[in-house]
């Protein structure tokens, strides 16, 4: 039988706020454990939390991105479960009247086709603390706790079941995770926990409208595990299918070593949550004034920024798709072309140099010594045909180590390109000396053969040679 795969996504991200959402301790990532908390976010008696409107608003604007319904009034609720990393023995959260509802996110996948995928809803609420299995011999077997974490505010995203292929899923993390930094409330880094995945999961008969039974899969430390993990797990319930079994409703964790998905217990329902309306918190309202304001502070996202570029710039359609897919890549390109006109440069440039470095170097582009000046620097001697392709290459290189700007290295270190006739001739009659092979072939009309003879050309000038002349004179003497 042929099946369908159905998934769903579930995606809590932390928003960019200096202190927690119920109370005033500070979210900075990487303090000693347990230094950031206070009776609130411990849960000791007698407290009360207040809720962290900057939170709250961050909450909206993702609501307004995405295309949500805002309710007037919003509420929150408790959501009841006992582990030792919440240290109320319940999450203040939202089930209820949820900050947004029926939104949906446009991917634009890799064959040029759209999809819609369906926002359910886009709620707020705390998180829990961390717990932490010591690998020390003397601390082997314990689990420590470490509530620094708890009361950071996250927002929860939850899709509908929309998407059918691991390719479709994959380009919802990465455009939710794009609309996320765009608008500026999350710093979307996976590494520290800011952005979690869980992956909801089924297969059903091919035109079923019937949904088959749904896993839940946690533990998903970046999109290329949550993708590992779908995809075992798309394998692991077609075998238990085509052998007339059925799939049991559960949550599974993703053994990233072993390459396996593992059951950690029966998926619970909401109502084993014992939800029920927050009583500590007032119902907050909100106001059409206060979405105007909101809808103002939104930037221009990603697909109205990528159409602007083919349509502003020129850019091919993939260029334009890359360069607006982060807005700190996207600012820095248009930087660039505010200080000098030629952005197709500049997108060669960034695609294919400073992306590999920001990869190798798993940094931002806001942390790479190589500023938009820097850049623009060096692309104008190209074009004023100072350097070369080549010598650009050696001057990048040096931009990266020392933070110096392309005019100084070329002063420093005699870069500047050779474009005396004279010498360019005296250059390739000694090229031709050297090869009278290579030189044969290209007279009698071969055309590879003068890029050995170049190569050699570019070897014997140091890179300094310029290219076009020397291309024009290797023709002079061979061709004419």
């Amino acid at each position: 039988m042929d099946f369908e795969t159905v998934i769903g996504m579930e995606v809590h991200t932390e928003l960019s706020t200096r202190s927690k959402v119920f109370c005033g301790c500070s979210t900075a990532f990487g303090a000693p454990p347990n230094s950031q908390t206070c009776p609130v976010c411990l849960g000791l008696p007698g407290v009360l939390p207040v809720l962290n409107r900057r939170a709250f608003e961050f909450g909206l604007k993702a609501a307004l991105a995405l295309d949500c319904t805002i309710a007037e009034r919003v509420s929150l609720d408790r959501k009841n479960y006992y582990y030792p990393d919440l240290p109320k023995n319940y999450q203040i959260s939202q089930k209820y009247a949820q900050i947004g509802r029926e939104g949906h996110l446009t991917l634009s996948m890799k064959d040029g086709t759209t999809r819609h995928v369906g926002i359910w809803d886009i709620h707020l609420e705390e998180d829990a603390g961390k717990l932490i299995h010591p690998e020390e011999p003397q601390l082997k077997g314990t689990t420590l706790v470490d509530l620094n974490r708890a009361g950071v505010p996250l927002l929860e995203i939850v899709s509908a079941p929309d998407m059918r292929t691991l390719d479709e899923m994959d380009c919802y993390m990465h455009t939710l995770r794009s609309i996320l930094r765009y608008i500026d409330i999350s710093d979307c880094k996976m590494q520290e926990g800011s952005l979690r995945f869980e992956v909801n999961i089924s297969l059903r008969p091919a035109g079923s409208s019937e949904f088959g039974g749904r896993v839940e899969i946690k533990n998903l430390g970046s999109m290329k595990a949550a993708v590992k993990a779908a995809a075992y797990e798309e394998k692991r319930q077609r075998k238990v299918l085509d052998k007339g079994g059925t799939v049991d409703q559960e949550t599974r964790l993703w053994d990233e070593e072993a390459g396996v998905t593992r059951v950690m217990r029966t998926k619970e329902d909401a109502e084993d949550y014992r939800y029920f309306p927050e009583p500590d918190l007032v119902e907050i309202h909100v106001s059409e004034d206060w979405l105007s304001v909101l809808r103002e502070q939104l930037p221009e996202l990603q697909d109205a920024k990528r159409m602007r570029f083919i349509q502003q710039y020129g850019l091919p359609e993939y260029d334009a798709a890359i360069l607006a897919s982060d807005r700190e890549i996207a600012d820095y390109f248009e930087s660039c072309c505010r200080l000098h006109g030629n952005p197709k440069a500049f997108s060669n440039w960034i695609m294919v140099d400073i992306l590999r470095v920001l990869d190798e170097q798993d940094i931002t582009i806001s942390e790479l010594p190589v500023s938009p000046e820097h850049l623009v620097g060096m692309v104008r001697l190209l074009d004023e045909d100072k350097i070369s392709s080549k010598l650009a290459k050696v001057i990048f290189s040096e931009m990266l180590s020392t933070g110096k700007h392309a005019e100084a290295i070329v002063q420093e270190q005699g870069l500047v390109q050779v474009s005396d006739s004279g010498e360019i001739e005296n250059l390739v009659q000694q090229v031709i000396d050297a090869n009278p092979g290579p030189a044969r072939e290209f007279a009698e009309g071969k055309d590879k053969a003068i890029a050995f003879l170049m190569g050699q050309l570019m070897k014997l000038s140091k890179g300094k040679a310029n290219p076009k002349m020397a291309t024009e004179i290797f023709a002079k003497k061979l061709r004419s």
